[in-house]
């Protein structure tokens, strides 16, 4: 089986794969991750979805929106960060801009004087602090070798920091077993009273909403596009009934389901 994650060796979607498969190759975005599933280049693509601090990945739910995939499985991901270098002595702090964002009052407190250059990955911010001295990197301390130590462990703002990934799959892998569904809906069309009409057939049958999110749909101006997750499968008659509401009301445009699924936590 083939799986694809944003590279290169050592990222956080790294070993979140790993949950998925030993064998993993690497892309450079999630939107490369997403587009090779859905052409079949991969079997399975692990992209991250949202972060606790920082909120949701945008690019990856503009991928979801443009490509037709299937959700086979949610990976929740505790991130520890460290900050890591050749010596003590360094100016610049590379990492991915999501990385730096989350360990940003440690930063101000500490290294209030150090440039904060973004990188494609924590693992290639790693690869600009192994090629230069004057380089500081913010990754796992598991990414640590004989040229970079870890100068300081857990150094992200919140200890609760953690990221959930979806593992991606063809949409004739889609399942309707799980604990979790996840729906991307564009309704085509604006009014007043649209967003509580969406959310109205969930809560009539008790299903909990536990994310919904709006992107601009890229049509026209305040045109969007909704991300909903749900914690209702869809072999029950609850979620389907509510889905087949939500597919009337989006009539002029589309519902993607991305199927069911369950949550599994890696701890590493």
């Amino acid at each position: 089986m083939t799986v694809v994650t944003l590279g290169p060796a050592g990222t956080y979607s790294h070993r979140a794969a790993r949950a998925v498969a030993e064998d993993v190759s690497f892309r450079e975005s999630v939107t490369s991750i997403v587009e090779a599933v859905a052409e079949g280049e991969a079997d399975r693509g692990v992209v991250p979805i949202e972060n606790s601090i920082e909120g949701s990945v945008t690019e990856t739910l503009d991928a979801l929106a443009s490509y037709e995939v299937a959700v086979l499985q949610e990976v929740v991901t505790p991130i520890r960060h460290a900050l890591l270098a050749q010596s003590e002595e360094f100016d610049t702090v590379s990492s991915h801009p999501q990385a730096l964002a989350q360990c940003r009052e440690y930063l101000d407190e500490n290294y209030p004087d150090a440039a904060r250059v973004p990188a494609a990955s924590t693992a290639q911010g790693v690869e600009n602090a192994r090629e230069d001295e004057t380089v500081a990197a913010i990754a796992h301390p598991g990414t640590a070798d004989e040229t970079v130590k870890v100068l300081a462990s857990d150094i992200q703002d919140r200890t609760s920091n953690a990221t959930r990934f979806f593992v991606v799959a063809p949409p004739s892998a889609s399942s309707e077993a799980g604990g979790k569904s996840s729906f991307v809906v564009y309704p085509n069309t604006n009014y007043p009273g649209l967003l509580l009409e969406l959310l109205q057939p969930f809560a009539d049958r008790d299903i909990n909403l536990s994310r919904i999110e709006s992107r601009p749909s890229g049509e026209r101006l305040g045109d969007y596009v909704f991300h909903i997750d749900v914690d209702a499968g869809l072999y029950e008659q609850r979620t389907k009934d509510a889905l087949s509401v939500i597919e009337d009301i989006a009539g002029n445009g589309w519902v993607r389901v991305l199927g069911s699924y369950d949550v599994r936590t890696v701890l590493e």
